[in-house]
């Protein structure tokens, strides 16, 4: 697969091109889809990707006592999505609500810090290079407990994840 970068007509935001970006990716102007996978075999055109290529800077960031938010796809910004994806940021001494996802499972993958992921009764020490499962309707939260800012990537199972907080 090649980068973004090594395509032409893409910018680091996505394809923003129109028709010369269509052109250089080899899309059919007249392909538009707004589910990718209603037909596998039909290509996609440059409309289409703007929905399905985001950058972490065009994120908001949702600020909270104990970290910070971006959630980078879901149904609500790429319509279609079967799935979830976030960044998580978790300060020094900081702990997110205990809660739960009725609809879906969560999957927590640790890119730095170090924490304490509380997973219904149990608890168990997250570090980098780990990843924890969270099914659905188990209670969890995530705990800093190290000295430097937890990183983490967090996966659902649907585009339209819920949740419940416990507290």
């Amino acid at each position: 697969m090649t980068s973004k970068n090594d395509r032409p007509g893409m910018t680091r935001r996505g394809v923003l091109g129109g028709m010369a970006a269509t052109a250089a990716l080899g899309f059919s102007a007249s392909s538009a889809s707004a589910n990718p996978s209603a037909d596998p075999s039909a290509p996609l055109d440059a409309q289409a990707l703007e929905h399905l290529v985001v950058s972490v800077d065009d994120v908001p960031t949702a600020q909270f006592e104990w970290g910070t938010l971006k959630w980078m796809l879901s149904a609500d910004q790429s319509p279609g999505a079967e799935q979830t994806l976030g960044i998580c940021q978790i300060f020094p001494g900081k702990i997110n609500p205990l809660h739960y996802h009725p609809n879906c499972e969560e999957i927590l993958y640790m890119i730095a810090g170090r924490g304490r992921h509380r997973l219904g009764d149990e608890s168990v020490e997250l570090t980098p290079g780990m990843a924890i499962r969270i099914p659905q309707n188990v209670h969890h939260n995530l705990e800093n407990i190290g000295w430097e800012t937890i990183l983490c990537l967090v996966s659902f199972s649907t585009g339209d994840r819920k949740m419940v907080h416990v507290q």
